[in-house]
């Protein structure tokens, strides 16, 4: 017997896939990826485990239900019942070619107040397809017997009856188990973060069908609504300005002080003569230029490169304009 396991790289998850190896079932790992979660705590965790792990890409389908969700956001922009459901389901339809019978997960009772109550928890296996091919072995003594349970696939008295936020079971269950490098339960989804979230919403109002490139921008610098649809983001360090200078070279407009140490920074959306100014005025009050009253600006666009002049500002002018 094999199992599907909808892995997070979380503890949760990788005790869930403890628990049915156990009882002498393969488990073979999928993690959904998005823009808005990576798949790097998943490899590092399921490498810790010796267990295999198939990375799939679920951004078409998973952008849909960002925009539209049928059962509601989180606290932020975080779509949590139908993001869970669509995973479930994409991994029901990979049963028959992993040649798998049912699907796990490391969800636990109460856990979560939005997705992990029991009401959604049902809602989500129902919605998934799945039904009770759904196992979550770390809660399972609270839920009704699953198939894989109840046809003998797998011993009901050997899971377990965790439920609510702390984590100290999990935790005294891992030492036991001997998994001493799992990561912390914080991060993860870019949608439960207040401030990705509200860039989220703005480029959503802007630009209904955005670019996956302009989503990866929002993980980075400042951001300023400069007009309508047209936003400029500035790098904070180093590692940021490179990788915005990455991301837009031959895509955008790159804004860059050539005389002074500065950010980088790139300019989405309509550019006027006005907004292409008000930017590069911005760009200037967050480089090293107190006390000049102008800056030489490097601008590379898509297709040719010039050097303008910039006069100098203090950046408070610019904070009412910050997304």
């Amino acid at each position: 017997m094999k199992a599907l396991c909808v892995f997070s790289g979380g503890l949760d998850s990788m005790l869930a896939v403890e628990l049915v190896r156990a009882q002498d079932i393969e488990v073979q790992a999928l993690f959904f990826e998005t823009p808005f979660f990576s798949s790097d705590k998943a490899k590092t965790s399921a490498e810790h485990l010796h267990v295999p792990l198939r990375v799939i890409d679920i951004t078409k389908p998973h952008l849909e239900i960002v925009q539209n969700p049928r059962h509601g956001y989180g606290t932020h922009m975080n779509p949590c019942i139908d993001c869970h459901a669509l995973m479930f389901r994409t991994a029901g339809e990979l049963l028959e070619d992993e040649g798998a019978g049912f699907v796990i997960s490391g969800e636990v009772l109460g856990q979560r107040p939005m997705s992990q109550n029991k009401s959604a928890l049902e809602l989500i296996a129902r919605e998934s397809g799945l039904g009770s091919l759904l196992l979550r072995p770390l809660s399972a003594k609270h839920l009704p017997p699953s198939k894989p349970e109840t046809r003998g696939w797998i011993q009901r008295d050997l899971l377990l009856d965790f439920k609510g936020r702390s984590r100290k079971p999990q935790m005294a269950l891992a030492k036991k188990l001997k998994i001493s490098d799992y990561p912390s339960p914080a991060g993860g989804c870019l949608l439960t973060e207040e401030v990705f979230s509200r860039r989220l919403k703005h480029l959503f109002s802007c630009t209904p069908h955005p670019e996956i490139f302009e989503i990866e921008l929002l993980k980075f610098g400042r951001h300023f609504a400069l007009g309508p649809g047209t936003k400029l983001v500035v790098g904070r360090n180093k590692q940021e300005n490179q990788r915005l200078f990455s991301l837009a070279t031959g895509k955008r407009t790159i804004l860059k002080p050539v005389s002074i140490p500065g950010p980088t920074a790139v300019l989405t959306g309509p550019v006027t003569p006005s907004l292409l100014g008000l930017a590069l005025e911005i760009t200037v009050a967050y480089s090293d230029s107190e006390g000049q009253d102008s800056v030489k600006m490097g601008i590379s666009g898509e297709k040719d490169e010039r050097v303008e002049i910039a006069p100098g500002k203090h950046k408070r002018a610019f904070k009412g304009m910050m997304i």
